[in-house]
């Protein structure tokens, strides 16, 4: 995901998570001691520390460069080439030349997914859509996934994406928001002031509810991060540490607001005061209780992981009431798209009718999920493209593949 981490600083997952709580609990310290130190040593060595979906890559790199394997940069996909209807190769563009790149057994379409193709999103996701919400990297434009439909192949999932609920800080890259739907002491609320689900769900099933109940009469895209001064001393906001000063460009920009009262901050976002009030007054009370009645909150281990242990009963509910009160606007951001090309169990594309489309396989993004709509975990999308990456050489290289068989 694309977010702006100060120079030297590298953490693994299990170290979020625990940095989340670095004013709550001493594990958070302690943790945050170690990724100090480290930051320090970074920047004084000029050792370059690789941690999560970095030091995957770049372990994939250093094998390719062990087997003498080369990759073309700036060679985008042009076409695939079909020949006595088999895939045979694929026309690309190098150094801003046409040029032909023959497969003898097959392609492999690994491209990522449409994140970046405005015109894509707006033909097959339902609005507002922007990619310039979307964490996913820039390169990623449905190239391949287009030069699979020009053949004949088979889409599926292209309304969905890997959602997330993001925000938009002046001269930063787009923020993916994660740990702090779970934190204790803030909420998300529709244009009326009103919640509209479980925050600290999954970051897909979230941004599902903003699309399924927006509508013209009742705006749920873009919602509202709504926090009280306990909960922006007490936890990291994107990149914001606990007790670290809002920059004056945030406000300046609008990217933060401030009201002094929950009636000045919904007045500030353009917020129903009465329905605000009533929703957090209505929301302190779960909080106290430690029951969300209305939507479940912190029910469920996945809510908890990136809860407040030391917040009881209920370590994802805190009451707002803390002034002053801040509020930043929540878009349907994402970590790229979920739809692509429909492939079976061997990774191979298939066509309109169901049947392989010979010499093509597809893996990652470029592929229909084989999670459907749904979200079962992080790695849902490293998981299934390494495992059929894996797959469709395997099958090209004409090796046994043992089938998965039915689960118990």
């Amino acid at each position: 995901m694309s977010i702006k981490i100060p120079a030297g600083m590298a953490f693994t997952a299990s170290e979020y998570n625990k940095l989340g709580m670095i004013s709550s609990t001493w594990a958070g310290k302690w943790v945050a001691f170690k990724v100090g130190l480290r930051t320090v040593f970074n920047l004084l060595t000029g050792v370059k520390y690789l941690a999560l979906g970095q030091a995957l890559i770049a372990r994939l790199r250093l094998s390719l460069k062990d087997e003498k394997i080369p990759i073309w940069l700036n060679t985008p996909l042009k076409e695939l080439i079909v020949e006595d209807g088999a895939v045979a190769g694929v026309l690309a563009e190098k150094d801003g030349k046409p040029f032909r790149i023959r497969a003898n057994k097959g392609v492999i379409l690994a491209a990522g997914g449409f994140d970046h193709n405005q015109a894509m999103r707006e033909e097959f996701q339902k609005g507002p859509v922007n990619h310039l919400w979307s964490s996913g990297s820039p390169g990623n434009t449905g190239d391949a996934i287009q030069a699979g439909i020009k053949i004949g192949a088979k889409i599926d999932l292209m309304e969905d994406a890997w959602w997330g609920p993001s925000s938009m800080p002046p001269h930063m890259p787009v923020m993916f928001h994660v740990g702090e739907r779970s934190y204790p002491g803030a909420i998300i609320v529709n244009a009326a002031g009103k919640r509209f689900t479980n925050e600290a769900a999954s970051y897909v099933e979230v941004v599902h509810a903003m699309y399924e109940k927006d509508s013209a009469e009742n705006k749920h895209v873009p919602a509202t991060f709504i926090m009280d001064s306990r909960f922006r001393n007490k936890y990291i906001f994107g990149t914001l540490f606990p007790m670290q000063p809002i920059p004056k460009s945030y406000f300046e920009s609008g990217y933060f607001k401030r009201g002094d009262t929950l009636e000045e901050l919904a007045q500030a976002c353009g917020l129903d005061p009465k329905n605000l009030t009533e929703t957090i007054t209505r929301f302190n009370q779960f909080a106290r209780n430690g029951v969300d009645e209305d939507f479940q909150r912190g029910a469920s281990a996945y809510d908890r992981y990136y809860g407040d242990p030391t917040v009881k009963p209920n370590p994802c509910l805190a009451p707002i009431e803390k002034p002053p009160f801040y509020a930043v606007q929540m878009v349907p951001g994402d970590l790229g798209t979920k739809g692509g090309l429909v492939i079976d169990e061997f990774a191979r594309v298939l066509s309109a009718d169901g049947s392989p489309i010979s010499g093509l396989y597809a893996a990652g993004n470029t592929s229909a999920s084989v999670m459907g709509n749904t979200y079962p975990g992080a790695g849902s999308t490293i998981g299934p493209a390494m495992t059929f990456g894996y797959i469709a050489a395997k099958h090209i290289a004409g090796g046994k593949i043992r089938p998965i068989g039915k689960l118990p």
